[in-house]
């Protein structure tokens, strides 16, 4: 950790790369107290912090019980790739009419640095590489509603794919991302739907939609790494 005090911000930042990294799990506590003695601030701060994740759906503060990593349900669960489903397809087209080449080499950047982080057994990050990916497109677009869901839905994601994901090697597939940057590249709308469409369905059908209980380790330790 940094010497310098952390504001609310750098707090929230810190947290929610933790979340989506899976160093943090879903449904673990986040005691005002512990954060405040990790990061050395007042807890009023880390409170600012928690009440900005509780916005985008990563933190749940509940009245007398404080705030927990949220952890959602298995209807949850398909209803945020449904609606990833609905989004994402109709974002690329847009992404394609609008790619520049600079677009491009930054979407370029993010798989190379995907496939890095799964060659260095860190399927945690490559996941949030992956987000951020799909973030950029949304970005691309120039649709700044609907890329404000997106990366609601996309955080979400992130703490699906925690609880629920089959198998983890198929988290950054080594053709869906390229093939979705070509179609960008060549300005190819149909081509950008039809490959957000079919590399979505791919995930949510990679998912084990199965109740379970997931581990719990320290805080610290995961925020300290």
């Amino acid at each position: 950790m940094s010497s310098k005090p952390s504001t609310s911000h750098d707090i929230a930042q810190g947290l929610s790369l933790a979340i989506h990294e899976h160093r943090i799990a879903p449904g673990t506590k986040l005691g005002e107290d512990e954060l405040a003695e990790i990061y050395g601030v007042s807890r009023t701060v880390v409170r600012a912090a928690l009440q900005s994740l509780s916005h985008i759906q990563l933190v749940e503060i509940r009245r007398n019980k404080g705030a927990r990593v949220a952890s959602p349900s298995l209807a949850e669960a398909h209803e945020v790739f449904e609606a990833r489903e609905l989004l994402e397809p109709r974002i690329a087209r847009s992404a394609a009419a609008r790619a520049n080449a600079t677009d491009i080499a930054l979407l370029e950047r993010h798989i190379r640095d995907e496939h890095a982080a799964l060659d260095a057994s860190d399927p945690g990050r490559a996941l949030y590489l992956s987000g951020l990916f799909h973030n950029e497109i949304a970005r691309i677009a120039d649709q700044a509603t609907i890329a404000g869901f997106v990366e609601t839905l996309v955080a979400r994601s992130s703490l699906i794919i925690a609880l629920y994901w089959r198998h983890e090697r198929a988290l950054c597939e080594k053709h869906a991302h390229h093939a979705l940057v070509r179609a960008l590249a060549d300005k190819d709308e149909a081509q950008a739907e039809a490959l957000m469409k079919s590399h979505l369905v791919d995930l949510h059908s990679a998912l084990d939609l199965r109740e379970r209980n997931p581990r719990a380790g320290s805080l610290k330790d995961a925020l300290t790494q």
